[in-house]
């Protein structure tokens, strides 16, 4: 996949079919990090629907999630979970390895973790 930086993330993806890829990609590693997995149920496919729904949004294409839900809210869904410093780097390297699992190169790797790397620290909760 080719970074061309005058399309959104989602295009940059190739749209739905990729995003999903990804969601399905990553969730399987989040479910198996010792310390990000004890904070997901276990039928996690309402979550993986939710956050296809939220990337989709929040990486520029259609606005899946607030035609669902209203507006994201991020910060105030997650404030009922322990959210650390270690796990927010955790999602991310998780992020990092779905990524790379389906193909996406840099730079536009490095794209999508920076642009994700400040919601994932913002939703940090707790120092335990």
């Amino acid at each position: 996949m080719n970074f061309n930086p005058s399309l959104s993330i989602y295009e940059n993806l190739g749209g739905e079919e990729t995003l999903r890829k990804l969601v399905e990609a990553f969730y399987p590693k989040v479910q198996a990090h010792p310390s990000l997995g004890p904070l997901f149920p276990e039928d996690i496919t309402p979550v993986m629907d939710k956050q296809f729904m939220f990337l989709s949004q929040f990486f520029g294409g259609p606005p899946l999630y607030s035609d669902q839900y209203g507006h994201p809210m991020m910060r105030a869904r997650h404030l009922p979970f322990p959210i650390t410093e270690e796990r927010a780097e955790a999602w991310l390297s998780c992020m990092a390895s779905a990524l790379h699992e389906i193909g996406v190169e840099d730079p536009l790797q490095a794209f999508i973790l920076q642009r994700l790397s400040g919601p994932a620290h913002h939703f940090v909760n707790t120092s335990d």
